[in-house]
């Protein structure tokens, strides 16, 4: 299926690109947590593979997770302030749904 435009409702629901790109220092900093939260899973399997005490594993285990929820939130901040309000102006109350449903998967 071809698509007709940048912003159509197939492109949002296959996840194809944002319409409005991300700035190289977005992009830089986006990476850098990930490349920490990368380092951080990377530390747990070590300690599993030592046989580290199962509480210091949970900690860090709860680390990951919450690092890796704040980068989910600075995606959505992203999210609401680019996509979703550009689709509001253009009249498309359906991303509202979209967008209630995506915070509720991050929850």
């Amino acid at each position: 299926m071809e698509c007709c435009a940048e912003s159509c409702k197939a492109c949002r629901e296959e996840g194809h690109y944002k319409h409005t790109p991300r700035g190289e220092a977005e992009v830089r900093a986006l990476v850098s947590r990930l490349n920490r939260i990368t380092g951080q899973l990377n530390g747990i399997k070590k300690m599993i593979e030592e046989n580290r005490y199962c509480g210091d594993v949970l900690v860090q285990v709860s680390a990951a997770e919450s690092a890796l929820r704040a980068f989910g939130y600075l995606v959505l901040e992203d999210h609401m302030k680019t996509c979703v309000s550009e689709k509001i102006r253009q009249g498309d109350g359906e991303i509202v749904h979209e967008t209630v449903e995506l915070v509720k998967k991050l929850n």
